[in-house]
């Protein structure tokens, strides 16, 4: 009489994603410990020219996925960030509410505090998050919804009630790790600026700064690594087209437990990159 092994290997497989799924969640909840209590609301902004906006558009890593720091919960005075009810905060990790159980540190509170800091100027910084984890390039350029969001509409949407607080100033994006297929790669570079013509129509400016960076270096298969180079490809062949898109290389930053996201320390340092492409982009001109 023959037994057959496939339940027995569908109990295996049942427990090992179980397991998996609780130790992913206690990684979690250690990443989240240290998220802030306490929102403090804007309640009156500098002159509006005096106030540089930033949008912070993407996906997962872009929204971050870092371990939150207590120190990264202290708030700046002059950085704010528009939050999911539309409201002017002091800006404090971690910025991206659009998905709360899985939102981490990122690289924009570090850009806004690295960027500050080298402004001759008095001027604040606006950062408005848009970011969205698991979000392919045609869930925006279609502009389809996810986590009940229309990606372009919304991006828009949040442009326009910047716009009124202050000066647009650049675009920091982060994306491409759901487009690393061998059938989407082909299309992706004349879809991405395809895009990026979207949102500086919006913008109303046509030559607006976009400070976008590499995917990791630390995929976890040989071929995943090919396949986040063809899009790492594809996205410097824009830059190099475009003399206000700038690239932020990535190949040295290190990445979480599930080798999918920048950790903690990478995201630092990729924000103070970002703040150092835009002074070059924007500032030395």
């Amino acid at each position: 009489m023959k037994v057959s092994l496939i339940p027995l290997y569908a109990f295996i497989i049942a427990v090992f994603f179980l397991v998996e799924g609780v130790h992913s969640q206690v990684r979690d909840n250690e990443r989240m410990r240290n998220f802030p209590t306490i929102i403090k609301e804007i309640d009156s902004f500098p002159k509006k020219e005096d106030v540089w906006v930033f949008l912070l558009a993407g996906q997962s890593n872009m929204a971050g996925r870092g371990l939150v720091e207590a120190t990264d919960t202290i708030a700046h005075p002059k950085i704010f960030a528009l939050d999911i009810n539309d409201n002017w905060i002091q800006a404090k990790a971690p910025l991206h509410r659009y998905q709360p159980a899985l939102t981490g540190l990122g690289s924009g509170i570090f850009f806004a505090r690295e960027l500050i800091k080298n402004v001759d100027r008095d001027v604040s910084i606006a950062l408005v998050p848009l970011a969205v984890g698991g979000t392919s390039i045609d869930y925006w350029l279609n502009d389809e919804q996810i986590q009940g969001i229309k990606l372009r509409s919304n991006f828009n949407r949040m442009l326009q009630l910047a716009m009124e607080k202050g000066s647009l100033k650049g675009i920091l994006w982060h994306q491409g790790e759901s487009d690393a297929f061998l059938d989407k790669i082909p299309e992706y570079q004349q879809k991405l600026e395809t895009l990026f013509q979207y949102f500086r129509l919006y913008s109303g400016e046509m030559e607006l700064p976009i400070i976008t960076a590499e995917l990791g270096a630390f995929a976890s298969t040989g071929e995943t690594r090919f396949l986040w180079q063809m899009i790492n490809k594809k996205i410097e062949s824009i830059a190099f087209k475009d003399p206000n898109i700038i690239l932020v290389r990535t190949d040295d930053l290190k990445a979480r437990h599930d080798n999918v996201h920048f950790d903690g320390a990478s995201q630092r340092l990729l924000g103070f990159r970002y703040a150092r492409a835009y002074q070059h982009l924007a500032l030395t001109q």
